[in-house]
């Protein structure tokens, strides 16, 4: 029998576990990236694995959440201002997902995918690669105020109900799971089945052991078209080279809307920035991930130090640092962990990646309704690390043309057709 090709257009966490489970499938695959597979969003994220977050972007409270950071430099979130008809349009779909109606439907299918997600990394440690600092503690939502507290506690019940443990501690309970570190906090919910990594480490592990397994990388190529017959993909062209293939799968992450728009694809798709730093030597080490609630920084101890994480600029895509928004980060560790001080953070390397956000918080998952032989798999947002694994087999699946375990029609890539 034939091998059949596919060819994987990002090489991404997305496109990597994309390529990893199609390998496993029996698939020719072929890895293609702009970049040299070192870098990008999945690199330096906050390397978390989220069952805890089963609630979208899109929810009630985000807009007016958004309209009070908006005009604040140091915010952790930010909109440009612009006459941009993409961008204008992206924003009204974000609206109208913005209720809880959306949040009832698309929570079970979040905790389900993060959850399979979770136990997939465990598989692809067992079997593929060595350790990449996968750590199941769970993850604590710090609250700096009881309000913020008793609105976050107010999720517990609903996580529960999805299968997800979660508690609500008080700061001297913190203190206990975690007696090394001085907090000044009101308390935290606590998410035990939440889990988290080094995020450099599992892709540079999971790159080198595709490599063995006879998949090809093409680095510092941009595929800038397609050629295409009867609603079927024949080829993929970058500038030099054409690449033929039985599937395609478009896993650009923020760049995957460009190459939508080249096959007419209609695919609301905007980048949002976010940045990070490592501390090599930190004065304090917590042992559990956290998010500090109201700064939105994601705080993680990886195996090279640690690292905090935060900001959501919507529609800026480059990857310009924006100094005050980075201070804005700088300043709100210290309001939660006091060991710590703005000054410890500067001269540090800045990282900053995008984030490719769909309007609905939902990713992009499946075959538009004009290809036969096309899978998007984009549009993960802060989830793309979480979610990469439970991504890259449903990808799998869906080439195969499997029956799946779970209805995800929700992800539908032609939803907003």
């Amino acid at each position: 029998m034939k091998t059949k090709k596919a060819v994987v257009v990002g090489g991404g966490i997305i496109g990597l576990c994309s390529a990893y489970f199609l390998n496993k499938k029996g698939f020719e695959v072929t890895v293609i990236d702009k970049g040299d597979f070192r870098q990008g969003c999945s690199h330096g994220n906050a390397g978390m694995i989220v069952p805890s977050h089963f609630i979208p972007l899109a929810a009630p409270g985000a807009i007016k959440l958004g309209l009070k950071w908006m005009f604040n430099p140091e915010s952790p979130f930010h909109l440009p201002l612009r006459l941009d008809k993409d961008l204008i349009t992206w924003v009204w779909k974000f609206y109208r997902a913005a209720n809880k109606r959306h949040v009832t439907r698309s929570a079970p299918l979040l905790s389900w995918l993060n959850l399979a997600s979770k136990q997939l990394y465990e598989e692809i440690g067992e079997e593929a690669l060595p350790a990449f600092g996968f750590q199941k503690k769970g993850l604590l939502m710090v609250c700096k105020t009881f309000k913020v507290l008793d609105e976050e506690a107010s999720l517990v019940t609903m996580a529960q109900k999805l299968g997800i443990k979660a508690m609500v501690l008080s700061s001297d309970e913190v203190r206990q799971l975690d007696p090394g570190l001085r907090l000044a906090i009101a308390g935290a919910v606590y998410f035990p089945g939440d889990a988290f990594l080094t995020p450099q480490l599992f892709m540079s592990g999971l790159y080198h052991r595709l490599c063995t397994l006879g998949v090809s990388f093409l680095p510092f190529s941009e595929v800038i078209s397609f050629s295409k017959k009867a609603g079927v993909i024949t080829a993929a062209h970058t500038k030099n080279k054409s690449f033929v293939a039985d599937e395609y799968i478009i896993a650009g992450g923020a760049w995957s809307g460009r190459l939508c728009r080249n096959l007419s694809v209609n695919l609301p798709l905007i980048a949002g920035k976010g940045y990070s730093v490592l501390l090599p030597q930190p004065k304090a080490r917590p042992k559990i991930c956290a998010i500090l609630t109201e700064a939105r920084v994601a705080v993680t101890p990886m195996q090279n130090g640690l690292r905090f994480a935060g900001t959501m600029e919507l529609g800026n895509a480059h990857e310009k640092v924006n100094k005050k928004r980075l201070n804005g980060i700088f300043k709100s560790i210290p309001r939660y962990f006091p060991d710590f001080k703005a000054v410890d953070f500067q001269n540090l390397d800045v990282w900053t990646g995008l984030r490719p956000c769909s309007p609905d918080g939902l990713p992009y998952l499946g075959r538009p309704k004009h290809f036969k032989n096309l899978i998007l798999a984009t549009g993960h947002a802060m989830m793309g690390l979480s979610l990469g694994p439970v991504t890259g087999h449903l990808v799998s699946q869906i080439a195969c043309n499997e029956k799946m375990e779970r209805d995800i029609s929700l992800l539908n890539p032609s939803r907003y057709d």
